[in-house]
């Protein structure tokens, strides 16, 4: 491997010249400097910038004591509480089961992250992000579950050394240390996933235009959310869901409460030998990011294998280097999966060097609503469609 070059990027990185190392060098040393940064914080020219990259360090500090406010927002059902209305503090704290002044502490707590804005009358109600969270339960569920990967990151070092006992986070999700799991063990995972998969389904679909699938089959589709919001989209594909054992057989269930049984069928089995092969398209929503590399290609492989010949692969999932979304990737999920014991965040550009080397054509990236929640590859299997 060339001094340049990074594994998975498809493309060399330029060398940093001598110059460059020398003039980093010389200013890291100077924004290191307390002299400087006192200057800095006075001088008319850079006190805006002083006073940004204090609070943004401050807020990288912090971060987790934000996060533990919005935990408590939810545990307490408060956006839930004030949808119908704002109300007074005193109300509330009744509500919340608190103490007064603890109740303004948090609701105070609450106001300065844009959760909820202060009225007259000592009220208190929604600002935009709180309401926000009233319609998007998953959001909810996924900050209760971090409870979880805040306890795998008591010791961050020991975890990227590989030195942390096992996690909790691979205990939830059982498939990343290669284990099946029963009925019972993929019903925490499978519902959330549910859950938080609405906002996801609509965004792919209105990127991806399926209206003249006739055979879509969903891999690693969990409970069915995906397929069902394709379902109420589309009237005419074929539509089957492939996961583990256990989950298809829950995903049978709820489907089947949902009236869907007729529309979606479920299929369990292993990706690597029991892929159905005919269907036209396959989608892969928030899957290949959680497997390793040496499973992530074998699953696009095993894909391109199950495809008709012609037939369409939607790869949606977050991706690192996002622009305006960088620590979503690298940051959030790079630490989540690593917590978790399977997968990485990939770049667009790693992607599409894995499609290829899976024997995918024409891969091209169809843009989305919220790239930050997730962005969409489509890549064709060659040959005509029957």
């Amino acid at each position: 491997m060339s001094a340049g070059s990074l594994p998975g990027s498809g493309a060399a990185a330029p060398v940093p010249t001598a110059l460059r190392d020398r003039w980093l060098a010389w200013r890291n040393r100077l924004v290191a400097s307390p002299r400087f940064q006192r200057w800095a914080a006075g001088f008319p020219l850079t006190r805006g910038i002083a006073r940004r990259n204090t609070r943004a360090l401050f807020d990288l500090c912090a971060g987790f004591v934000y996060a533990q406010v919005l935990a408590a927002c939810i545990r307490l059902d408060l956006f839930a509480i004030l949808a119908a209305g704002p109300l007074t503090v005193d109300a509330l704290a009744s509500r919340l089961d608190l103490p007064p002044e603890n109740a303004r502490r948090l609701l105070r707590a609450a106001e300065s992250l844009a959760l909820l804005r202060s009225l007259p009358g000592d009220r208190f109600g929604l600002a935009d992000l709180g309401a926000a969270l009233v319609g998007n339960p998953g959001i909810g569920a996924m900050v209760a579950h971090h409870a979880l990967l805040y306890t795998d990151l008591a010791d961050p070092v020991a975890l990227l050394r590989g030195q942390a006992p096992p996690t909790r986070l691979s205990g939830y999700w059982p498939y990343a240390t290669g284990a099946e799991g029963d009925a019972q063990t993929v019903a925490p995972y499978g519902g959330l996933m549910g859950a938080s998969q609405a906002l996801i389904s609509e965004d792919v679909l209105d990127a991806c235009d399926l209206s003249r699938i006739r055979h879509l089959m969903d891999v690693g589709g969990g409970e069915g959310a995906f397929l069902e919001a394709v379902a109420a989209r589309h009237a005419g594909p074929r539509l089957t869901l492939f996961d583990l054992p256990a989950v298809a057989e829950r995903a049978a269930a709820r489907l089947s409460r949902a009236g869907l049984s007729e529309r979606i069928a479920c299929r369990g089995g292993d990706f690597h030998a029991d892929l159905p092969a005919g269907a036209d398209a396959i989608t892969l929503v928030r899957v290949v990011h959680d497997h390793d590399d040496g499973p992530a290609q074998a699953l696009l492989a095993a894909a391109h294998r199950a495809l008709a010949p012609g037939g369409l692969l939607l790869l949606a999932e977050p991706m690192a280097g996002t622009p305006g979304a960088e620590p979503v990737g690298d940051a959030y999920f790079g630490f989540y999966l690593l917590a978790m014991g399977s997968g990485r965040p990939r770049r667009r550009e790693e992607l599409h060097t894995m499609l290829t080397a899976a024997g995918f054509t024409a891969v091209r990236e169809r843009p989305t609503r919220r790239p930050l929640l997730t962005r969409v590859l489509v890549a064709q299997k060659t040959g005509p469609l029957a």
